[in-house]
């Protein structure tokens, strides 16, 4: 979930075993001479692994959230929630009720995050990972670069662009408040359309009557 270097699932699970990890929050706590005191264990590996550690504290808050493993809570989701709560203290005591208010949570999710916050333990583990120096908020710059030009447009992005990286577009959406939707369908709002784009979905967007901009046009969309 946090992506880190060297810790896929086989490693998770070696480090389990060992006894060395059984939360998230375990795996800051780790140190070179606990990694190279296991069996097959070498240097460089132990410092691949304390390398991707370090710099997974600079993940997005969203996802901190999704690595707490909170019910029924994925990335999509906890992007969601980061994007309307803006940081930890707010998830951890914001009402199920109020929670519910936030769209695609409703109740059940809403009720699952409040359960799982009144568990002492989980919100230990949210402590040891503050300290440990994970991004427990969204940040203040990324906050003032939000606008609602774009608010509860679904828009599909597809094709290879000039100007920035599909993955950067997609950012600006949803710092616009838009919502990048990966298929076509009568509720789409924009066809975000990039070079070589197939022309399947080109013709689908054409038949529903769904607007097909280009790069220019978006970046005027969210600019102007």
């Amino acid at each position: 979930m946090m992506n880190i270097d060297g810790i896929g699932e086989e490693m998770a699970i070696t480090l389990y075993n060992a006894g060395l990890v059984h939360d998230v929050a375990d795996l800051y706590d780790l140190r070179f001479e606990q990694l190279v005191a296991l069996p097959r264990f070498q240097e460089r590996l132990a410092n691949r692994i304390l390398s991707g550690i370090e710099e997974s504290k600079n993940v997005p808050f969203y996802r901190v959230i999704f690595a707490l493993s909170i019910p029924f809570v994925g990335e999509a989701t906890a992007k969601m929630l980061a994007n309307h709560l803006h940081n930890i203290d707010n998830l951890m005591t914001t009402p199920a009720e109020q929670l519910a208010t936030i769209p695609e949570i409703g109740t059940k999710i809403a009720e699952g995050i409040v359960e799982f916050f009144s568990i002492e333990k989980n919100r230990e583990i949210v402590e040891r990972l503050r300290a440990a120096g994970l991004q427990m908020a969204i940040s203040e710059e990324e906050l003032a670069s939000r606008s609602d030009k774009l608010a509860g447009k679904k828009i599909v992005i597809s094709g290879v662009f000039a100007h920035h990286s599909r993955e950067e577009y997609k950012a600006m959406i949803e710092q616009n408040g838009g919502k990048n939707v990966g298929s076509i369908s009568g509720s789409t709002d924009y066809v975000f359309a990039g070079e070589n784009m197939g022309p399947a979905k080109l013709e689908k967007a054409r038949k529903l009557g769904i607007p097909i901009i280009n790069e220019d046009e978006f970046l005027a969309m969210i600019e102007g």
